[in-house]
């Protein structure tokens, strides 16, 4: 994420378009990513990160500058994208009670896990977490963050 001047964020906060188009580009690819790889599908994250954006511009007359912008946009992403994977999953929940009494077998088609790569493999092991989980191990494994930093960003405690 490229770093946001203060006085950029200030005018943006008053209401200055131009300057917020300016924390839009320096923030839209690294809020993207983060939904991405909580949510794992793009049309999901274009939505978070719309949803993101539109919370940022309602709410930036709020941030006291007192923890750093990215911490503050993380926040509001991790929020977002949590909210997002427990709405689909609910809705998933109440699609596959349905289809159950539908088609029961359907699990006869589903692929074998010898038949999947690593990368396959990781995924299902990421959508098998609950968001919270989920959003922990992208921040530490996918985008580096120290704990101290990622329990700063979740407002948990570090352990």
């Amino acid at each position: 994420m490229q770093d946001v001047s203060n006085e950029i964020i200030k005018r943006s906060a008053e209401g200055d378009i131009k300057s917020f188009e300016a924390v839009y580009r320096a923030t839209s690819g690294f809020v993207y990513n983060v939904a991405y790889r909580t949510v794992h599908n793009a049309q999901d994250a274009e939505e978070i990160t719309q949803e993101v954006f539109l919370k940022v511009y309602h709410n930036l007359k709020y941030f006291r500058m007192q923890s750093s912008f990215k911490t503050w946009v993380y926040r509001i992403t991790v929020n977002c994208a949590i909210n997002h994977s427990k709405k689909v999953s609910r809705e998933r929940d109440r699609r596959e009670e349905y289809g159950k009494h539908l088609n029961p077998w359907d699990v006869l088609s589903a692929p074998k896990v010898s038949d999947m790569g690593h990368k396959e493999i990781a995924d299902i092991a990421l959508k098998m977490l609950n968001p919270d989980q989920r959003v922990c191990v992208i921040l530490r494994n996918l985008e580096g963050l120290s704990y101290r930093q990622i329990a700063d960003t979740l407002k948990i405690s570090i352990n």
